[in-house]
């Protein structure tokens, strides 16, 4: 069956979370734009950098490397100019814990 199908369930699950479904009309490439961007950053900067990898083994440790980094160590422009790391737990400083509710 051509397209794509979604759950009346996993649509109402997300309503009742405030969010909004990552799951654009069929054929367009909205959904796929971000994840193709993000490959190309990791071809230019991981893959290219090096001129051939030995084995499997290498190709792992560049992939865990720059996931690392990516997630961790760059400077985001978006982000004041921290790194996602510093920016999480800055965020997660100023926010109040939440109480739980009494009964």
């Amino acid at each position: 069956m051509p397209g794509q199908y979604t759950s009346v369930a996993f649509t109402d699950s997300l309503a009742l979370q405030e969010l909004s479904a990552s799951i654009g009309s069929v054929g367009d490439a909205y959904d796929n734009a971000p994840a193709e961007s993000i490959i190309g950053l990791f071809k230019t900067e991981a893959v290219n950098r090096h001129c051939a990898f030995a084995g499997l083994s290498e190709v792992e440790y560049a992939v865990m490397e720059w996931v690392d980094w990516y997630n961790n160590a760059r400077l985001h422009s978006r982000l004041d100019y921290l790194t996602p790391a510093e920016y999480e737990s800055a965020y997660y400083a100023q926010r109040q814990p939440r109480r739980p509710a009494l009964v």
